[in-house]
């Protein structure tokens, strides 16, 4: 039972952070002229939890053993990120649209593996969470080459990218984590 209420905090932990990233990349795209030390401290903030919520993620034991197979290094970088966007404000303006690319082209390439894995499980949604990974993938991608010098356009772009981010991870949660409430901790330590 303990391990069927990990993975739902984790679950909501992972809907929640989601909904969060929607949020705030839809407020960028809205409004692209927000103070980008406030915009750093917002995202720092966001990145710690999510890596909090990825860890919890990473110790749960989900049926497919899919979602949160990569969190546990993965939510340890963005923690520290996070912690870094927030200190060093100041300095990660400048470096904002690199990093942030970085990491959402990680996290793309991470669930394009693990959509592909869901497919081998017969999971029949595997192919949304394909195309809106590779989608983000490509705004990371933008995001890190930077090919717009205009600081409102960058932020357009960020926004859509932690928009698509925020989707991406609320599919794979939906799509993924699934709670089988008769499921006994032998069965998911055989198969996890």
């Amino acid at each position: 039972m303990e391990s069927i209420r990990i993975l739902k905090i984790a679950k909501n932990g992972y809907i929640i952070m989601s909904v969060l990233f929607c949020l705030l990349g839809a407020w960028l795209i809205v409004f692209p002229g927000c103070s980008a030390k406030v915009f750093c401290i917002l995202v720092g903030v966001l990145l710690i939890l999510d890596g909090i919520i990825k860890i919890i993620g990473y110790f749960s034991k989900d049926s497919y053993c899919l979602a949160f197979q990569f969190d546990l290094a993965f939510g340890i970088l963005i923690i520290a990120i996070g912690a870094v966007v927030i200190i060093r404000s100041e300095v990660m303006t400048s470096l904002f649209f690199a990093v942030f690319g970085v990491i959402i082209l990680a996290d793309a390439l991470f669930k394009i593996q693990m959509s592909i894995d869901a497919r081998k499980f017969g999971l029949g949604m595997w192919w949304r969470i394909l195309i809106v990974a590779i989608v983000t993938g490509v705004f990371g991608t933008i995001l890190l080459v930077k090919p717009f010098e205009g600081a409102r356009i960058m932020m357009i772009l960020a926004g859509i990218s932690i928009l698509l981010e925020g989707i991406l991870n609320l599919c794979v949660a939906v799509y993924t984590v699934k709670l089988i409430k008769k499921q006994s901790s032998s069965y998911i330590d055989d198969y996890c």
